[in-house]
């Protein structure tokens, strides 16, 4: 489904044309220094520790967890392999989360080694010749796993008149940034060394290992009695003692399958305007309004009378942060009492709860249960609600300069997430998708909960947000 500019989909509804592959992929050198890099006693992020342990916990129970953010542009001509060659490796030098890879010994103890000098990572290309879609998909699934130094490779498919660039990157080592910022990246680089001007020269990259060192010294000064722990902890124990659960059945949790995703329209660009202006009247921005109808919906679902969910944010908080790759994300917990009562009020209520909630972001809840081991650590597919709007934030200006024809896409690679991620994306239109276990039961759920989260918006861009909230959903059962 397309999302403003923005294609978002499986690796398996990726059909790109036919052509000539070429990827990228460490030289046996450069693999072997990595090899040989010494250890560092920078730790690695929470939430890169989170990835580790779910990707060893998923494999024990013979699942496959899902790790890929692959990111896909298409540029007019012929692909200057030599071009892209040093565009690729002034990428990987230039960012320090890179010369990193982690021994996984148990959840309290995984060793970074770090490649002392960045010249030593050294892509080359390898010609593969013309490749189905399915041969090339497989390809780019094939990226090695998070234990691996390098879990992330590049590459082009070269058609007649323009070429496809994709990065296939373990989330280790990036997030949603990357596909605007990161493909902006080397566009830029590309485009200069083409014309024939010498290489673009960006701005000094922050440093990912000094967020790393920073978050662990701020979170441990933190004790029982810090306002964020309590909040946290209060959080948890309304949900037995972790992060809540989604509403409705996923199907047997322990069976291997795959991923798979749902997306549709939320909002069309008229009913996204008139919702827009309903959370204005209310006195709340747009993301209280859509927290208020997921408790809407919650509550036609399950009859809940408290609506608990997390809502991702970006967690860079330096100017230098602003320029780094790698994985900045933090949790807010959202917490909103569901009665008999107008949007305006549920929609105020849940914003207070956002806005209280983000100092809370910066508070891995790993460290939470660290401090308060009585709660739990959380487990796979816990619910999530992902938000981004087009017209605020870093991003805003990349993604509305794309024109209708630039084909910009993200695509998860068809396994099963950590969290059940909503994605709410909100251009002239809004849309809505999510990742879920692939199986009957699941989808099931997953398509009766997004008819009810859209039931819940339709009736309040239509204007019935003073109605009492049982009044807001009709949804056929």
């Amino acid at each position: 489904m397309r999302i403003g500019p923005v294609e978002l989909a499986t690796i398996d509804e990726w059909e790109p044309p036919p052509g000539s592959v070429v990827s990228w992929h460490p030289t046996p050198a450069s693999f072997a220094k990595a090899q040989q890099a010494p250890i560092s006693d920078v730790p690695p992020s929470y939430i890169q520790a989170r990835h580790l342990r779910s990707l060893v916990e998923q494999a024990a129970r013979g699942l496959d967890h899902s790790r890929l953010l692959i990111a896909v542009c298409k540029v007019n001509g012929r692909c200057d392999v030599r071009a892209m060659t040093y565009v690729i490796n002034a990428h990987l030098r230039r960012h320090d989360t890179y010369r990193s890879w982690f021994d996984y010994v148990d959840d309290d103890h995984i060793v970074r080694h770090s490649i002392a000098d960045p010249a030593d990572i050294e892509f080359a290309p390898t010609r593969h010749g013309e490749m189905t879609s399915a041969e090339l998909r497989d390809l780019v699934v094939s990226t090695p796993d998070s234990l691996h130094w390098d879990c992330f490779r590049f590459g082009i498919i070269q058609s007649a008149d323009h070429f496809t660039f994709y990065a296939s990157m373990d989330h280790l080592h990036a997030d949603g940034r990357f596909v605007g910022l990161g493909l902006m990246e080397f566009q830029m680089m590309y485009a200069a060394l083409i014309s024939g001007a010498p290489p673009v020269q960006l701005p000094d990259a922050g440093s990912y290992e000094d967020y790393c060192v920073r978050q662990r010294r701020d979170t441990s000064a933190l004790t029982l009695d810090s306002p964020e722990v309590g909040a946290w902890i209060e959080f948890a124990e309304n949900n037995d003692g972790t992060f809540p659960d989604f509403p409705l059945p996923l199907g047997d949790r322990s069976q291997p399958c795959a991923g798979d995703l749902v997306a549709t329209t939320l909002m069309d660009s008229e009913q996204t305007h008139r919702f827009e202006v309903a959370c204005v009247d209310a006195g709340t921005r747009f993301i209280g309004g859509l927290l208020a109808c997921i408790a809407l919906a919650t509550h036609e679902l399950t009859g809940a009378e408290t609506y608990y969910g997390l809502t991702p944010i970006d967690t860079r908080s330096t100017t230098a942060d602003q320029t780094t790759q790698g994985w900045y994300t933090g949790l807010i917990p959202v917490t909103v009492p569901i009665v008999a009562t107008s949007f305006a009020e549920t929609a105020r209520a849940a914003q207070e709860s956002f806005d209280s909630g983000i100092a809370l972001a910066h508070v891995p809840f790993e460290r939470v249960v660290e401090l308060a081991p009585w709660l739990s650590k959380p487990q796979p597919l816990f619910p999530m609600l992902n938000f981004f709007d087009a017209a605020v934030g870093p991003l805003a200006p990349l993604l509305n300069s794309l024109s209708a024809d630039v084909q910009v896409a993200a695509y998860s690679d068809g396994r099963i997430t950590y969290p059940l991620n909503t994605l709410v994306g909100r251009f002239d239109e809004t849309g809505v998708t999510v990742m879920f276990p692939k199986n009957p039961v699941a989808r099931e759920s997953v398509s009766q909960y997004l008819a009810t989260f859209k039931a819940a918006c339709a009736r309040v861009a239509d204007g019935r947000g003073a109605e009492p909230l049982r009044n807001l959903i009709e949804v056929p059962r």
